[in-house]
């Protein structure tokens, strides 16, 4: 696929599940898109500082525990794409809030590497501080294959 059929891809991905309203989001074209052995790198030295390995783990054990950590659905609304070649990177701000209240607006640079037409690697740079204030430390026993 040309760099710009991923970077019209993942518009399409984050405008699907940034819909303004909850209801009408759609994390089913990501999850289509997902290789079934993609990667996702959360970058840093923290407590959610790992590789998820796997379509299942980046859905179940990542994606799958942010969800019980915020109200109602998560939503991450991009604001810019670049593409070159088989990556493209998305920058992204969240809008979500904990059940305790606490907002979760976190600034996200994911960078996306793309194989055979199919998410292959997701790289996440965020502000590490915030996500253990807002959502707490990443809790070991929730993690199946990640290394």
């Amino acid at each position: 696929m040309s760099a710009a059929t991923n970077k019209k891809l993942m518009q399409d991905i984050f405008a699907a599940a940034a819909n303004p309203d909850p209801a009408a989001r759609d994390r089913a074209l990501f999850t289509a898109s997902l290789a079934e052995d993609a990667k996702w790198v959360v970058t840093g030295q923290y407590s959610w500082s790992r590789t998820f390995s796997g379509k299942e783990a980046i859905l179940n054990d990542l994606q799958g525990y942010v969800r019980t950590r915020l109200r109602d659905r998560t939503r991450t609304v991009a604001h810019r794409f670049i593409a070159d070649g088989d990556m493209v990177v998305v920058e992204a701000k969240g809008d979500n809030v904990t059940p305790e209240g606490v907002r979760y607006d976190n600034d996200y640079c994911l960078v996306f590497r793309f194989e055979n037409g199919k998410i292959k690697e997701i790289r996440e740079y965020c502000d590490s501080i915030l996500t253990e204030k807002a959502l707490g430390p990443f809790p070991e026993a929730s993690v199946r294959t990640a290394s």
